[in-house]
């Protein structure tokens, strides 16, 4: 929709963006980045630019600021950390309307299990159970800076149940279905499924733990 919407308003000019990463289908970015490179002359008017820009767009998205680089900056090799927001409730049905800000778990959780479980993908580890599809040269071993359960405060509406939670992770960068299935494991953990020791387990290069459940796509990204 961006590349869409660009060719209209630049009408015919030469350009090309690069997004600061992706996203699963079904997933909501709240401060994603892209780079704008334009071929020709350059934007006279950042203001004027940013709202025809929004005027064009769909209502699902929205730029909020435009701000001038140049070609040295590289918006995937230079972003600091990114975060990954996993919503979800569990215990009962949620009213429908969550259904597109909540995974909605019917089973009881133990949720402070799962806090310790979330804890435990803090650090340097192997994470090639966690991914799907895993290809011959995709780096396993990957660096989780933080990694908390907590209840959910990021949004709220008068149809939410009384407590929602939400899985915060921030990296420098993830595999396909990472996240998905890291809370996958939690699930599981909070079902009883998997123990403590089975998620430390799933972290070492040796292991051979096949992971049996990944995450319905329901989470929030962050660059």
């Amino acid at each position: 929709m961006l590349t869409k919407t660009l060719k209209f308003i630049l009408d015919g000019q030469k350009f090309k963006i690069l997004g600061a990463g992706r996203t699963d289908a079904k997933v909501s970015a709240l401060s994603m980045v892209f780079e704008l490179f334009i071929d020709g002359e350059p934007l006279t008017d950042m203001e004027v630019f940013l709202k025809l820009f929004n005027e064009n767009l769909p209502p699902d998205i929205r730029v909020l600021d435009i701000t001038e680089t140049d070609s040295s900056f590289n918006i995937i090799q230079d972003a600091k950390v990114k975060e990954y927001v996993y919503l979800f409730s569990h215990g009962e049905k949620n009213h429908p309307f969550c259904a597109p800000f909540l995974a909605n778990i019917l089973n009881k959780l133990d949720v402070n299990l799962m806090q310790k479980g979330a804890k435990l993908f803090e650090g340097t580890h192997n994470f090639k159970i966690y991914t799907a599809r895993l290809q011959e040269n995709t780096k396993t071993e990957r660096t989780i800076i933080s990694c908390e359960l907590k209840e959910n405060e990021l949004l709220k509406a008068n149809f939410f149940p009384e407590k929602s939670y939400a899985l915060h992770v921030s990296g420098k960068g993830f595999m396909r279905y990472q996240i998905r299935m890291m809370m996958g494991a939690l699930i599981q953990l909070g079902k009883g499924e998997l123990s403590l020791a089975d998620i430390q387990d799933s972290l070492q290069p040796e292991s051979t733990m096949k992971l049996t459940y990944v995450a319905p796509y329901f989470w929030f990204a962050f660059a």
